[in-house]
């Protein structure tokens, strides 16, 4: 029998993507499964479109924006399925898409999530992302990003974790590691989840016939003061919580300089201090994060070795800037 898959799409006044999304949902050769809106407080006429042309979809409605963790945390909490899909209000999934996910989840109970091959809408032939990639500075990036997807391998295989973008998820790992962490807001919050999965012996496989096009940061634009905030405060909070003893003191130089590196980047060659500001925000929340990582800690089950496998090596700081070298063209143009 079938399993049972909710899919959830986080909105918010992204009515001039939901046609195509919803669309798409609606095609998939995949039957048992049941859409979820959750709208965070959208004011462009995303609830009318939805409910004119989408009737079967479920809608949530929040008064504001709650972000994506706090969002899909509260759509997971009020659907039932064995697994849960989470897909962007930007993205186009082909047909046999949640199918290819399904198959892939069911092939093996140790694994706890799956990663589609994601495509920039823009340039279809390109790789957005093929899941997680995370190195031992605690850099986390999309693998394959700016690939060509021609010259991509074609066979599944493992990754750290999905992007939450387009992903599968099995219930029983939210039940295990709990939900997104709400203080994230957005952003990371897929990499800390994929963290504390591993940490508990959950695996995640990249599905590469499970392809979407992915109008890449089409709610909070690539490179804007909001994002790269975000992403400065919530990487150092992810590590704090997520980085096992003893290996987070050995690579503690190496991620120290890393991020500086980053942030003089940012200051510097762009004019950009909200990174700055992101690692000052990040301080003021450690204890609160420290918090988390003993209860995280605590229940680990993997050995350090087992983590460090999944982690890519040290690279030189040119060949981590080549990882974000094509979402530097998204934002020229």
């Amino acid at each position: 029998m079938a399993p049972k898959v909710v899919v959830i799409v986080l909105n918010w006044n992204g009515v001039h993507f939901l046609r195509d999304c919803l669309g798409a949902l609606a095609r998939q050769t995949y039957v048992d499964k049941e859409v979820v809106l959750v709208d965070n407080g959208s004011s462009d006429g995303s609830l009318a479109l939805v409910q004119a042309e989408f009737a079967g979809v479920r809608l949530l409605r929040n008064q504001r924006n709650l972000g994506f963790a706090a969002a899909n945390n509260q759509a997971i909490a009020a659907t039932q399925s064995e697994f849960v899909a989470l897909l962007n209000n930007d993205t186009q999934v082909e047909p046999d898409w949640l199918a290819q996910l399904v198959g892939a989840l069911e092939s093996d109970p140790r694994l706890g999530s799956c990663a589609s091959q994601m495509l920039f809408a823009q340039r279809p032939g390109i790789i957005n992302s093929a899941g997680i990639a995370l190195d031992r500075a605690g850099i986390a990036w999309d693998r394959w990003g700016g690939r060509s997807a021609q010259d991509a391998p074609a066979e599944p295989g493992e990754v750290f974790g999905p992007c939450a973008g387009a992903a599968l998820y099995r219930r029983a790992l939210f039940a295990d590691v709990g939900g997104f962490d709400e203080d994230f807001f957005a952003y990371l919050e897929d990499v800390d989840l994929a963290w504390r999965a591993r940490l508990r012996g959950w695996g995640c496989r990249y599905v590469p016939q499970a392809k979407v096009l992915h109008c890449h940061s089409g709610t909070s634009k690539e490179g804007s003061p909001f994002k790269s905030f975000l992403l400065g405060r919530n990487k150092l909070w992810t590590i704090v919580k997520n980085y096992p003893v003893p290996e987070v003191w050995r690579y503690l130089p190496a991620i120290g300089a890393y991020d500086l590196g980053s942030v003089q980047y940012s200051a510097l060659l762009r004019g950009d201090l909200s990174p700055a500001r992101g690692r000052l925000a990040a301080l003021a929340g450690v204890p609160r994060m420290l918090r988390k990582r003993r209860a995280i800690q605590a229940r680990r089950t993997v050995t350090s070795s087992d983590l460090l496998r999944l982690m890519e090596p040290l690279a030189r700081p040119d060949r981590v800037a080549s990882r974000y070298r094509h979402l530097e063209q998204l934002i020229r143009e």
